[in-house]
């Protein structure tokens, strides 16, 4: 995330903190975003430190590495012992599986490689003749750069283990019944890509307002008094407090591409279980180039998580860090126990890089 210093102003901050305070009602309030990008500035500005007690904010399932199942590290895992490479992102390597991570795999003799992007992957295939997998995990932010990859054309040895997720279904699947979610903060990288559209089913089917926000301080104070002020007049909408990035429509062409080449799926989400129409699939003229389909892939995973690990409550934002037992104990970055301290998006590891904690 490059530096604004517009956007960094302490007595703007200081404003908008007083107008928080005025807009806060006496009751609690709950407020869930759902990015890692949002979480890292909210704890590295000690930004909880500006709220009023009763205005909470936690951090939803934002984080792609956090909710990929242990089912699709399982695939990854055995499609290295197979042989093949598999190219996956620095942090995907250490999450653990049912009995081991690509990073073990790797230590093992596997050719797990460490990529930056899906073409950095599909340079890898055309430099070899082995098979090269990709593991494509991420939102609606990253999907786009690999439905373009497979649209240029990829060689015949390449292929993709896909576990792209959608992040409105997972919103969806947080409201659904009794909840404590008085609004959201939705992310804007995955808004530029999307629009404003999707969100519209909260204030109109749960009555619960979203508001779309940048990722400098500014902007996340900003979002939180336009979400309060929405919620003490009673109306919930959807508003974008991103307009320097996020157009109504999202990008279109990036919607097309990823139409072309995927479409919707169920998906299980670590954490979260099952949520319908909530993942990416390679369509039917994409199929050679599916790992899944290419190479018969049939595992059996655990997908329970940890005894004692509250990640599964971290992601659902229904706790903290801080109240789970293994935190900064057992489970640390060197020694994680669950994903949420793996991925850099992940809350457990935010709070574990900048000593988060419910006020600073």
């Amino acid at each position: 995330m490059m530096k604004d210093l517009r956007f960094r102003d302490r007595a703007k901050a200081e404003e908008l903190a007083r107008l928080i305070a005025r807009l806060a009602p006496e009751e609690p309030v709950k407020l869930v975003h759902v990015c890692g990008t949002h979480e890292v500035t909210i704890t590295e500005f000690g930004l909880r430190s500006l709220l009023p007690p009763q205005v909470e904010i936690l951090e939803g399932p934002g984080c792609p590495v956090c909710v990929t199942p242990v089912k699709h590290i399982d695939e990854a895992v055995a499609l290295a012992e197979q042989g093949h490479i598999v190219a996956t992102f620095g942090d995907m390597a250490r999450v653990p599986g049912t009995h081991q991570s690509l990073e073990d795999a790797r230590s093992a003799g596997a050719d797990v490689r460490i990529v930056y992007s899906v073409a950095d992957a599909v340079e890898l295939a055309r430099k070899t003749d082995r098979e090269v997998v990709f593991f494509a995990v991420g939102f609606e932010t990253t999907a786009p750069t690999v439905a373009a990859a497979m649209l240029d054309g990829v060689p015949e040895n390449f292929s993709l283990l896909v576990s792209h997720k959608l992040i409105p279904p997972a919103m969806a699947a947080l409201v659904q019944g009794e909840h404590d979610i008085s609004g959201f903060l939705a992310p804007g990288h995955v808004s530029t890509i999307i629009g404003m559209e999707p969100y519209k089913i909260f204030p109109e089917r749960f009555g619960v307002p979203v508001v779309i926000g940048g990722f400098e301080p500014l902007d996340i104070l900003y979002s939180i008094a336009l979400l309060l002020r929405q919620l003490r007049k009673g109306e919930p909408k959807v508003e974008n407090a991103y307009t320097r990035a996020v157009r109504p429509e999202g990008n279109l062409k990036a919607q097309a591409i990823l139409a072309e080449v995927f479409e919707v799926t169920d998906h299980y989400w670590r954490g979260m279980g099952p949520i319908p129409g909530s993942g990416l699939k390679l369509r039917e003229e994409f199929a050679a180039h599916d790992a899944r389909e290419r190479f018969g892939l049939e595992v059996e995973s655990n997908e329970a998580l940890h005894p004692g690990c509250r990640c599964a409550q971290v992601i659902t934002a229904k706790a903290r860090p801080d109240q789970c037992p293994l935190f900064q104990k057992a489970c640390t970055p060197r020694t994680p126990y669950g994903p949420c301290m793996v991925g850099e998006e992940g809350m457990c590891h935010i709070w574990a890089r900048y000593g988060g904690r419910p006020k600073l």
